[in-house]
């Protein structure tokens, strides 16, 4: 059976979280703390709607709000809502969103399948739907696609779930234990989302329990490897290398006894075992500078952790990100991002694209489409880039010329430039 998922939901209108889609009451003045509290509740993604009325700086607020959202919490995060054109499904997935919903409900959205599912990758698309005929009426379209279907109301989904070998996340009111029971029973029908989850956050462990004692797979973290086969220093512990999940940076050293390593395999926050204070230690618990645990891995010997986290503000109790501030000796290396290599890079897989040509490819898509298709996008990327230097917002220009500079460089790989030729002139200049 498929692992099954709790996905809550938040609701933003006028940068705030209301109860939901047709129930616009505020139930929090700050989404991005409600979002950080669902997922410190072990949740195992959030969807966020934005269901901020059509207007240019409504729309722009919610995303930034969605933006802080997605930078506040450790888990995935689904945007909804408010969704017209492709370029509203590259706004929620610059501002970090996972994944993007279509509703369709919405004629246009389902004109948009295609062509952003080709753009940004199938797994990056939900389709939303509100009833089994809807859903039958486009089967094809988001079975090539999607790659999840959002039920948005619960009474038919068990007959819907078998038009579908895509996962299937309900959207639920409340409903009691033995209706998410029979749900979670269906092998496609993989996360439940909605009231039912949103208004009862903090009895998430204990609804896991239950499903795990019902013989339905759940997320909650297992101890694969138990502390008796770990080889332990001659004071009964084990080192642990903490690693910034995103940075590859190495924050700290610290040690582990068989508590601290079970608690932090349950609960996903990094707990280790003080030796000078003789106790348990969660890290963050008076700074709040919490480590959320990404990952473990056993050294080869059995006798090391290596654990990868998101960390929260400064590893290191002098305030510094890292222990590891102190340099004893260093070796002039290239920086990691060299701009020149980046260019590099990313130009040779387009190149790689053209000579050997992958399904469901973007780049492969335009090259297909010839080189008409190449320079109307990079025509309507320029205008983007224009309009995003007028928009008082940051982010956006980054995210245009990123966009612009990647459709100049299926141009270049369509025309046989390269990188050395374009360097070569700027460097006449």
């Amino acid at each position: 059976m498929k692992v099954k998922k709790i996905i809550p939901c938040i609701y933003i209108l006028d940068k705030k979280a209301v109860k939901g889609l047709d129930d616009h009451s505020v139930i929090d003045n700050d989404p991005v703390k409600l979002a950080s509290h669902y997922a410190e509740n072990e949740c195992d993604a959030i969807i966020v709607f934005d269901l901020s009325p059509n207007e240019d700086a409504a729309h722009e607020e919610a995303l930034d709000l969605i933006k802080e959202i997605c930078d506040a919490v450790n888990v995935p995060v689904y945007g909804a809502g408010n969704v017209k054109r492709m370029e509203d499904v590259k706004k929620l997935l610059y501002a970090g969103c996972d994944k993007a919903a279509l509703n369709y409900s919405k004629q246009g959205n389902v004109d948009i399948t295609e062509e952003v599912s080709k753009k940004f990758g199938k797994e990056k698309i939900i389709v939303a739907v509100k009833n089994s005929e809807e859903l039958s009426k486009h089967l094809d379209l988001i079975d090539e696609y999607a790659d999840s279907i959002l039920f948005l109301y619960h009474k038919e989904i068990i007959d819907a779930a078998e038009l579908s070998e895509l996962p299937y996340i309900a959207l639920l009111p409340e409903t009691g234990l033995d209706k998410l029971l029979e749900m979670f029973s269906h092998e496609n029908i993989v996360a439940i989302s909605g009231e039912v989850i949103s208004d009862n956050i903090e009895n998430i462990k204990n609804l896991k329990d239950i499903l795990e004692e019902n013989g339905i797979k759940t997320t909650r973290k297992t101890i694969r490897i138990p502390w008796s086969e770990l080889k332990k220093n001659s004071d009964g512990h084990v080192p642990v290398v903490v690693q910034d999940v995103k940075t590859d940076e190495v924050l700290m050293v610290a040690y582990m006894n068989e508590e601290a390593y079970i608690k932090t395999l349950e609960t996903g926050t990094m707990t280790y075992y003080s030796r000078s204070r003789d106790e348990l230690w969660v890290k963050g618990a008076t700074s709040g500078h919490y480590q959320y645990l990404q990952s473990m891995y056993l050294d080869c010997d059995s006798d090391t952790l290596l654990c990868k986290v998101e960390q929260i503000g400064a590893a290191c109790h002098t305030g510094n990100k890292s222990c590891f501030f102190n340099p004893l000796y260093i070796k002039e290396v290239r920086k990691e991002h060299n701009p020149i290599r980046v260019f590099e890079e990313v130009f040779d897989v387009i190149k790689d694209r053209k000579v050997n040509p992958k399904e469901g490819s973007y780049t492969n898509y335009l090259f297909d489409k010839g080189i008409d298709k190449i320079l109307k996008k990079l025509g309507e990327e320029a205008t983007e880039i224009v309009i995003a230097a007028k928009n008082p917002n940051p982010n956006e220009i980054k995210y245009e010329i990123s966009d612009f500079l990647y459709h100049c460089m299926v141009l270049m790989a369509e025309k046989n430039v390269t990188w050395e030729e374009i360097c070569e002139e700027l460097a006449k200049r």
